[in-house]
């Protein structure tokens, strides 16, 4: 069973930017498609981006699309999320999940297996 945990989050001015990590033990992450997901208080956990196992395909929510990039370095074990451009409204707990079989889509919480515990991310304006 792979755990999750990330980092890197914090409080920005809006129109900076931030890279959160994700780090995985307990198992090997290129076995997993990974995904990224955020929560604001009194909201559902919400899609931000998804990575395949080997990095060759993403997706990504509208309301981040051009801001925000997913990378994976298999060999570190680790997944990060590049945000830039950063907006009020991005302000959210941020949570890392693992895939471990593509079942179709990848944006819903249900997708996943493992999950991190967050980290927190606030853009002040």
């Amino acid at each position: 069973q792979v755990q999750l945990v990330e980092s890197g989050g914090g409080l920005v001015q809006a129109g900076g930017s931030l890279r959160l990590s994700c780090a995985a033990s307990g198992g090997t992450l290129s076995n997993y498609h990974m995904g990224w997901f955020r929560q604001a208080p009194g909201k559902e956990r919400e899609f931000v981006a998804h990575i395949t196992r080997s990095g060759g395909s993403t997706g990504y929510a509208d309301s981040v699309k051009g801001r925000f990039t997913v990378s994976r370095d298999n060999a570190k074990n680790t997944v990060y999320l590049q945000m830039n451009s950063l907006k009020p409204e991005d302000t959210a707990a941020y949570y890392c999940a693992a895939d471990r079989f593509y079942t179709g889509t990848y944006y819903y919480t249900r997708d996943y297996d493992y999950w991190g515990q967050g980290t927190q991310v606030t853009v002040s304006s």
